[in-house]
């Protein structure tokens, strides 16, 4: 079953290469793989998507707070930063940076708007990963 993920995976690549969702380090991950672990990088994806979705629920959890805690918030963007940087997610990598600098000016509106886009690109990505 996870020979045909990596299969099905090997065909969506370059569409989400066009799309802009992955960059260059999805390469260097994908070098990692070889005939001993074929499955290494639809395993690590899995993981992405797993961890990335429990992230975005503790950052929607603590942005429904009354009083938020800007720096609980932003350690949380940084471990979603960290994850998509080692899979080479561009678009989530990216939206994960303006939400950083939304929690550095503690603007409540503007760490929804990151959210509900890292949320969109996350998913965007997941979506097409684990269809």
């Amino acid at each position: 079953m996870a020979a045909a993920k990596s299969n099905q995976l090997s065909t969506l690549v370059p569409n989400m290469f066009a799309a802009g969702l992955l960059d260059d380090q999805f390469r260097q991950l994908e070098m990692l793989q070889d005939e001993g672990n074929p499955d290494f990088v639809a395993k690590v994806v899995m993981l992405f998507c797993e961890e990335g979705e429990r992230i975005i629920g503790e950052l929607a959890k603590q942005l429904d707070q009354p009083c938020v805690d800007y720096g609980k918030v932003d350690t949380f963007v940084d471990q979603l930063w960290g994850s998509s940087l080692y899979v080479g997610a561009r678009r989530v990598k990216n939206t994960c940076i303006q939400f950083h600098e939304c929690c550095q000016e503690k603007s409540g509106i503007g760490c929804l708007k990151a959210l509900d886009s890292v949320r969109n690109d996350f998913y965007d990505l997941c979506s097409m990963f684990i269809p």
